[in-house]
């Protein structure tokens, strides 16, 4: 007489399990590496293709593989995965640089273009030691933020929502209203210095 019990407390366990992991796969967000076929040749990627540097020669043009995905004007790289759906977080580490974009972008954005040039990029975009917002080349000014380390961005699909992230207070500091029609990745752009990118983390508490 027992075994329906037994029965109902495993599947009760079982179904605990399965909401922790959803839970937990909820907050997790997509991991990824850039895409070498996209990288502008001033850029030379590193340390498992997480990271990009920017090189004022670059790489000789005619040494690269011809491809339609590489960016052909501006120092732009993409990563190598589309989201479609849910919350995702990823940091990014600031090297030296004093001048780059950091957003999402359209995976079919025109590789003559840059990512805050054209109205399917949403960026924040530091410079001369200031932070903005950026979209179709409208700039907004951001307070609240230094020369940063590193620093953190959330993004929200179903919310159409692209959020700076301060990781050393675990605080939003902008959100941009996005117009996301189809999936987008991870894009970055700089003119100095180096970038690296730590992806495959959950959603900090309180986001």
């Amino acid at each position: 007489m027992a075994l329906p019990f037994v029965r109902s407390l495993c599947l009760c366990r079982w179904g605990a399990k399965r909401l922790g992991v959803a839970a937990a796969e909820a907050r997790r967000a997509i991991s990824f590496k850039l895409e070498e076929k996209t990288a502008h040749s001033s850029l030379a990627l590193f340390k498992g293709d997480t990271g990009v540097k920017y090189g004022i020669v670059g790489l000789e043009p005619t040494k690269l593989a011809l491809n339609v995905e590489r960016f052909r004007e501006w120092a732009v790289v993409l990563a190598d995965t589309a989201v479609t759906s849910g919350r995702h977080y990823w940091e990014v580490t600031v090297k030296r640089s004093h001048q780059f974009r950091i957003g999402v972008a359209d995976v079919d954005m025109s590789r003559d273009s840059c990512i805050g040039v054209d109205d399917r990029s949403w960026v924040f975009t530091y410079a001369q030691r200031k932070w903005h917002t950026m979209l179709a080349k409208e700039k907004a000014p951001l307070e609240g933020i230094g020369q940063p380390e590193k620093v953190g961005l959330l993004l929200e699909y179903e919310a159409q929502k692209l959020s700076l992230v301060d990781v050393s207070r675990v605080a939003v500091v902008h959100t941009l209203q996005t117009d996301f029609r189809g999936p987008v990745v991870p894009a970055f752009a700089l003119w100095d210095g180096e970038l690296l990118t730590h992806s495959g983390l959950e959603v900090p508490e309180g986001l």
